[in-house]
């Protein structure tokens, strides 16, 4: 044989994989497949987080809302001409000496 024969030989022997160099791969194609589902399941998990955050949000808002609303009848109830015209008008109460009359309502077909 010649030199580069038994070269080439030597480097065919060296491609080949001891069983400790096919654990080491094994161990860490394992790991890559852990850390990649692990990832996963992190960016799943963020998701769900921001689509949960954004209900929570929208919520708040409508909340926010009705407190606005809720601020501004308090006030309102402050004054008392408010509340004297408010309670005539949705308890059908009356001052002395008037007389409330209910009229029937009309109908658009008539």
């Amino acid at each position: 044989m010649t030199q580069t024969t038994v070269k080439k030989s030597k480097k065919k022997k060296n491609r080949r994989l001891t069983p400790v160099m096919k654990l080491v791969c094994i161990v860490l194609i394992g790991i890559s497949i852990y850390l990649l589902y692990s990832v996963g399941r992190e960016v799943m998990t963020t998701l769900e987080l921001r689509r949960q955050l954004a209900e929570v949000e929208e919520k708040l808002e409508k909340v926010q809302l009705e407190n606005e609303r809720l601020n501004k009848e308090k006030e309102k109830l402050q004054d008392p001409d408010y509340v004297q015209s408010y309670a005539r008008g949705n308890y059908m109460l009356s001052k002395d000496g008037e007389q409330i009359f209910y009229l029937p309502e009309s109908n658009s077909g008539d």
